[in-house]
């Protein structure tokens, strides 16, 4: 079965033509191709920054975090150091705390 136009006798012309919109569609269609490719590189390289900044803003958080365990774990100690005292000693910082609180609020509240 022969196709019109590109049997024997027909024009040069014509395949040509033929080649040249293929090769049109295809050069479209690598430049398609090019520009995704070329958003995709960007794209890659912005994800590349950002995990860098996420990764630097987690080590300060991790710095952060091993200070802040270490005054936390300084002040537990203190607390049981002062519970191992007399419990008449504590209670008696408790009620002067308590006084301090009251005090303070009879004040706030004499002032308004």
């Amino acid at each position: 079965m022969r196709r019109a136009g590109l049997g024997e006798g027909s024009s040069g012309n014509y395949v040509a033509s033929g080649y040249s919109v293929y090769e049109e569609e295809n050069e479209h269609l690598q430049e398609g191709l090019r520009a995704k490719v070329n958003a995709l590189k960007s794209l890659s390289i912005d994800i590349g920054t950002e995990v860098k900044c996420q990764n630097k803003m987690l080590d300060e958080m991790d710095t952060d975090f091993d200070s802040t365990g270490g005054l936390l774990g300084a002040t537990i100690g203190r607390v049981k150091q002062l519970s191992r005292g007399s419990q008449t000693k504590l209670l008696c910082y408790m009620l002067l705390f308590c006084f301090f609180v009251f005090f303070v609020l009879y004040w706030f509240i004499k002032l308004r």
